[in-house]
């Protein structure tokens, strides 16, 4: 398999080098003094706003989406050296380009799986950034994110399945 760059991936390699550079790693110092005059550590320091709306202008915008109705189109082996660019600035990069977990994941799902109405009110906003999400799942008696102790149990019943337990979800809205 040929794991060289096509020309897109090149060419928005060289953007997202250029805006990381330009825009991301500048503006690390200043999220940081930011986020330390915020009175919660889960409130958004102003400069990534600043950051999403510079990403917006460039192109560089929900790059991860491989549907190309709510994304850039890309396949994963076009998205990956992007993705690891923005690892280089975890604490910025990928929510300045609307590319955060859990929000990627979530929006995938809700692109292809969604209704309507769902497709309306979570992956629009999720899509222009205007808001986060969140994914947790647990079950009351089992503090846990190791998959082998759910207590929670599917069985085949005919045509249907039947599921057994108790979860609890979070929202992030």
């Amino acid at each position: 398999m040929d794991f060289a760059f096509d020309a897109r991936t090149e060419e928005l390699r060289a953007k997202l080098l250029a805006f990381m550079d330009e825009h991301v790693h500048p503006a690390e110092a200043v999220a940081e003094e930011q986020r330390a005059a915020l009175d919660s550590p889960w409130l958004t320091p102003p400069i990534v706003e600043e950051l999403k709306a510079e990403a917006r202008r460039q192109g560089l915008w929900n790059l991860f989406l491989p549907d190309a109705e709510y994304g850039a189109g890309l396949t994963n082996l076009q998205y990956a050296p992007l993705a690891e660019i923005t690892g280089r600035s975890p604490q910025l990069a990928p929510t300045a380009l609307n590319c955060a977990a859990p929000d990627t994941g979530n929006m995938e799902v809700l692109a292809q799986f969604g209704d309507e109405r769902q497709r309306k009110h979570w992956l629009e906003p999720l899509l222009a950034g205007e808001i986060r999400s969140a994914f947790a799942m647990t079950e009351p008696e089992v503090a846990s994110s190791d998959a082998t102790n759910i207590e929670t149990r599917i069985e085949r019943d005919g045509d249907e399945y039947v599921i057994t337990g108790r979860k609890w979800y979070i929202s992030g809205r």
